[in-house]
């Protein structure tokens, strides 16, 4: 009795406690705490996007701007807990990096069809609406529920390592932020380690060795045969984890990056499976992503062919080297060269150098222009060559007199022996 009336103590204590602290006591109180949470929640990642911002001005207004970023960085580092502040963000780079477009995408492709097709790689073929509307709702609940659950599983790591082991965190979160030349680094590091991690789980551990990662990345992503934003996502919870989720936050855990690097890195990622999974032939860049997306395409339709499965990674340099690329598909350094000789680069490079160095020489006349003394100095040299030409003239120009001379006086002899010798003529007659 003793011990069930102690539990029953525990319980009623436990349950007061719950109901003074979290549960609200009337419906007013119950609309400030939602109103309160998303206020907190939008708040979270305006630091972050005016960080992002950043780039795109120059001079003193970015270091201002930068001034300004860190002081509110501060304030809501310090208003904020550590987790709050890297889950919200986390949570809201990825609805709007990721699932808000894609669903916009999927809207789009089934209210206007005929002006989707004409953007689409293959066509009609690629229209979402071709699955039916059953699996195609599968798709969107599944997508959706992966997206939530690996936000949800990072918060269960950093949980369990900052509660119940007493550890740091995972993710650095600290007032101090990092500099855009760390940021940057760490990103391409970051990015470049998820794609050898995602490039050798997605071809051993789903394509290669027989396991049940394997039958059921072919039974649920697989099971449709042309991709669209959405499939990115849609997996089996398990194989979403291990091939999507895992390469990106594995190199921030290892490397415990900042909680900014993260959500940049988060962000990037993001928007390439965006864009490589939607099947639009149109796409922000014509020498990356068209390949990339490109090779996604060909990837599905070698598994729905049951021909030997290739371009297990998205940039395709892995596959370049490793020889993994789908036959008769066009590898990285193709679309490199085909896109090069598209634009013309050699030409347009050639074309930009000369018109610098005319530009260059344009600027340089100005400043090597002769002054009004040196003008003088000139006019003075022209006049004394040409003074000095003449006198060069004078000794010919006298020979030529003397020759002349010479000539009126031969003429002038001639003309008397004419005279008499007519003379002597008349004499004779």
């Amino acid at each position: 009795m003793t011990s069930l009336q102690a539990v029953r103590d525990q319980v009623l204590y436990y349950g007061g406690y719950a109901q003074g602290r979290y549960l609200p006591h009337s419906l007013a109180e119950l609309y400030g705490r939602v109103v309160s949470r998303l206020t907190s929640i939008i708040a979270i990642p305006l630091p972050l996007l005016s960080f992002l911002a950043l780039p795109f001005f120059g001079g003193s207004p970015a270091l201002v701007n930068l001034v300004i970023f860190g002081l509110t960085w501060s304030a809501l580092v310090a208003s904020y807990e550590p987790l709050t502040v890297e889950f919200g963000g986390t949570l809201l780079v990825r609805l709007v990096c990721f699932l808000a477009p894609a669903l916009s995408a999927l809207v789009f492709d089934c209210a206007v069809p005929s002006l989707a097709k004409s953007i689409k790689a293959r066509g009609r073929k690629q229209l979402p609406t071709n699955l039916g509307r059953k699996k195609l709702l599968e798709v969107v609940v599944v997508s959706v529920v992966n997206v939530f659950l690996a936000v949800a599983v990072q918060a269960a790591l950093e949980l369990l390592t900052t509660e119940v082991l007493h550890l740091r965190s995972n993710i650095k979160v600290t007032s101090l932020v990092p500099l855009p030349w760390t940021i940057l680094k760490d990103v391409a590091k970051g990015f470049a380690l998820r794609g050898v991690f995602r490039y050798f789980i997605h071809r051993f551990l789903l394509h290669t060795w027989s396991t049940p990662l394997k039958s059921w990345h072919l039974s649920w992503q697989h099971s449709v045969q042309l991709p669209f934003s959405l499939m990115a996502t849609y997996d089996h919870p398990v194989v979403h984890l291990l091939s999507q989720w895992l390469p990106v936050f594995l190199p921030a855990l290892l490397f415990r990056f900042h909680v900014l690097t993260w959500h940049v890195l988060l962000a990037v990622a993001s928007l390439e499976d965006l864009f490589v999974y939607s099947g639009y032939a149109v796409l922000p860049s014509s020498i990356v992503l068209a390949g990339m997306a490109r090779r996604a395409d060909s990837h599905f339709a070698a598994v729905r062919d049951e021909k030997p499965a290739g371009n297990f990674g998205q940039l395709g340099l892995l596959d370049f080297v490793l020889g993994t690329t789908c036959n008769d598909e066009a590898d990285v350094v193709d679309d490199l060269q085909s896109e090069a000789q598209k634009h013309r680069l050699e030409e347009r490079a050639e074309s930009a150098v000369q018109g610098a160095m005319s530009g260059i020489k344009g600027e340089q006349q100005p400043n090597t222009s002769p002054s009004s003394g040196e003008e003088v100095n000139s006019r003075r040299e022209d006049e004394v060559d040409q003074a000095g030409a003449s006198a060069d003239n004078v000794p010919g120009a006298a020979n030529d007199a003397d020759v002349d001379a010479d000539k009126d006086a031969d003429e002038d002899t001639q003309q008397p022996r004419q005279r008499r010798s007519n003379r002597r003529k008349a004499r004779k007659a």
